[in-house]
């Protein structure tokens, strides 16, 4: 089959769908993959890497999809790209379509093509490697970023996340004890931070309390708890997912308004629409805004700011889905696979997730 990687054109993407060694695994299958010009230039991936993988390199984004079976990328296409989709086509990537424009929805039906979500990838024990591997990436990656948040520079309240003897610790409250949750208040324990995870789920909070060793205070996420918290943290991160729906709105306006000055909102749920009412999707390039002069960072794809480590994880964690689908066809691929077919949002004109389904009306 052959397999197309266009360069992303998403704002601050730095991020490449395929490395040149996943390149070379699916070549070495016998498939075709096609390589947009440059695609892989802001990860520090050349084309030459890319040729000497066995890969070829095209120099309009217009043939790399439209010789592809299987088109993979970072997120749902652009309404520019689904013009050029054409049915029993499938197109990889982090869609988020529960979120995503109306128009789009409507145009990607039209075509036919299938949709499958990195993110919903889930192996029948549960496990989603996938979004597993780059949760875990981001659950490290938003301590680096409530430090440096915590700067005046930034400005934060100026106090330093980690414990300093004689002074009490940055208090971090971690909303989702899913693999962000976790990973984040592993890294904020071991740097001295005061860490406060809430989840909705015992279960999930039990095994995050064994993980943790009890270092962490856990509690149900219910409204009064947290009121009580976000009153008196100086970081919140939000860290909760619906798998294939929009987050919640866990931190109101209201609890916003009584959080302290220079005080830091890390949403990481803004790719499901955020779970802080306040929040909004900014950029790598303007991360940042204040309500109540409360710091927010939204970025939706935050960790295309270490694109080649990101688009190494991704690529290895995906490869053995896509070739899959390659392999053996997207029909046998929805027969033979739960993996698959659990990842799937749109088919042959049809939405397979009830959610969505709901919101379009169908």
């Amino acid at each position: 089959m052959e397999i197309g990687v266009a360069r992303e054109i998403g704002r601050d993407e730095h991020r490449v769908a395929l490395t040149p060694a996943a390149a070379r695994q699916l070549v070495m299958e016998g498939h075709r993959v096609f390589v947009e010009r440059d695609a892989g230039l802001e990860s520090r991936f050349t084309d030459r890497e890319y040729r000497e993988a066995g890969a070829e390199i095209l120099y309009a984004r217009e043939e790399v999809i439209r010789r592809s079976g299987v088109v993979l990328g970072l997120g749902a296409p652009s309404m520019h790209d689904a013009a050029m989709l054409e049915a029993g086509q499938v197109v990889f990537g982090f869609q988020h379509l529960a979120v995503a424009p109306k128009e789009l929805l409507y145009r990607l039906l039209e075509r036919r093509i299938t949709a499958i979500g990195f993110e919903l990838i889930e192996e029948p024990d549960g496990r989603t490697p996938i979004l597993r591997a780059m949760s875990e990436l981001g659950g490290q990656m938003v301590v680096h970023l409530a430090a440096h948040l915590l700067e005046a520079e930034s400005q934060g309240r100026g106090i330093l996340l980690g414990a300093v003897p004689g002074i009490g610790p940055a208090s971090v409250l971690v909303l989702g004890a899913g693999t962000v949750g976790r990973t984040a208040a592993r890294i904020l324990i071991a740097s001295g931070a005061h860490v406060v995870l809430l989840d909705r789920d015992l279960e999930r909070l039990r095994r995050a309390d064994q993980e943790l060793s009890g270092r962490a205070e856990t509690f149900i996420a219910d409204p009064e708890t947290l009121a009580k918290f976000t009153r008196v943290a100086d970081v919140v991160i939000g860290a909760v997912r619906v798998p294939g729906g929009r987050a919640p709105y866990l931190v109101s306006r209201a609890m916003v308004s009584e959080m302290r000055p220079g005080s830091v909102i890390i949403d990481v749920a803004i790719d499901q629409g955020g779970c802080v009412e306040t929040s909004r999707p900014t950029t790598l390039a303007q991360p940042t805004f204040a309500v109540n002069e409360v710091v927010h960072y939204c970025v939706p794809n935050f960790t295309a700011n270490i694109p080649r480590t990101a688009s190494k994880v991704l690529s290895l964690t995906h490869l053995p889905y896509v070739a899959g689908v390659a392999r053996t066809g997207i029909e046998a691929a929805r027969r033979k696979s739960e993996p698959i077919s659990r990842g799937i949002y749109l088919h042959d004109g049809g939405v397979l997730l009830p959610d969505l389904a709901a919101r379009l009306g169908m």
